[in-house]
């Protein structure tokens, strides 16, 4: 049986699933806490969302701290707890490989803040008030 790989780029419906498994797994680990380090026990770090590789053995996990403060640290520790944090993963989801796990910082809550000053900029809302009525465009002969 071949394989049939999704045209775009898109995700395939195993990997949404399993990066949402992942995701879980990820949350109830930081929350729980226990992990030996005072950057992550000291902050709330919210996952995101998980991006799996098309063979499940990678998952990108996107984090951010509450608030964005700390941004760096809790990355750094981590990238060093990335181990101990596979192993724990690997023993709540049953897959086949434990996939290996990269941390990234999630900037979706950065663009959202940017389109919303993009919004509310004065010169998109000029735009956005009504035209004049000095010429009158629905008056046909």
């Amino acid at each position: 049986m071949s394989r049939v790989h999704q045209k775009g780029g898109e995700p395939s419906q195993r990997m949404l699933r399993v990066g949402e498994l992942v995701r879980h797994a990820m949350s109830e680990q930081l929350t729980r806490g226990g992990l030996n380090d005072p950057v992550l026990d000291g902050n709330v770090i919210t996952v995101s969302r998980v991006k799996m590789s098309p063979d499940l053995k990678c998952a990108t996990v996107y984090v951010l701290p509450l608030g964005g403060k700390d941004r760096e640290k809790v990355l750094e520790a981590l990238e060093k707890r990335r181990k101990g944090l596979r192993g724990e993963m690997a023993r709540k989801i049953d897959l086949k490989f434990a996939p290996d796990l990269r941390f990234r910082l999630d900037d979706a809550f950065d663009n959202l803040d940017r389109i919303g000053e993009l919004l509310n900029s004065p010169k998109v809302q000029q735009d956005l008030k009504p035209a004049s009525s000095d010429t009158p465009e629905n008056d046909l002969p």
